[in-house]
């Protein structure tokens, strides 16, 4: 469900404060964590969780797992409202720590966060934002809800 104030967009773009992102954040299904691989960058779709003003990523060990772990990175979701035909896109930049603290392993594991491919995915990453922004555009001769 969209709980956005959708105020008036000027020059149809709108800055999100950071209500409205974490909002759209929680609402999102599928992110985009990307980290730099080999001194490239590399973008990987993840499902995800939001809990305590963080972003929780499970994967199992490899490329992503080993670019973000303790490293900057930046997460994005994005989305498209039928009704007002205004695409969105929040980003969070910060660094990832690996989850290893028995209570906050805990902690994690009750989030609703289910790996979606088939094997193992015992780490748990964590994104502390360091900046959060987002914006609504709204997308001359975008597609409306019916």
């Amino acid at each position: 469900m969209d709980t956005m104030r959708h105020e008036p967009l000027i020059d149809g773009t709108r800055e999100l404060d950071s209500h409205e992102c974490w909002d759209l954040l929680r609402q999102a299904v599928i992110g985009r964590l990307a980290v730099i691989h080999d001194g490239t960058p590399d973008i990987f779709p993840v499902n995800f969780a939001v809990a305590h003003g963080t972003v929780v990523v499970r994967t199992a060990a490899g490329t992503k797992h080993a670019s973000a772990r303790n490293q900057a990175v930046a997460f994005e979701v994005d989305g498209y409202d039928l009704e007002r035909a205004e695409a969105w896109s929040v980003v969070a930049r910060g660094t990832v720590h690996e989850v290893t603290d028995l209570d906050e392993t805990i902690a994690v594991m009750r989030l609703p966060l289910l790996p979606w491919a088939s094997g193992s995915k015992p780490h748990l990453l964590r994104l502390l934002p360091t900046t959060l922004t987002g914006r609504r555009i709204r997308v001359e001769g975008g597609v409306r809800q019916a």
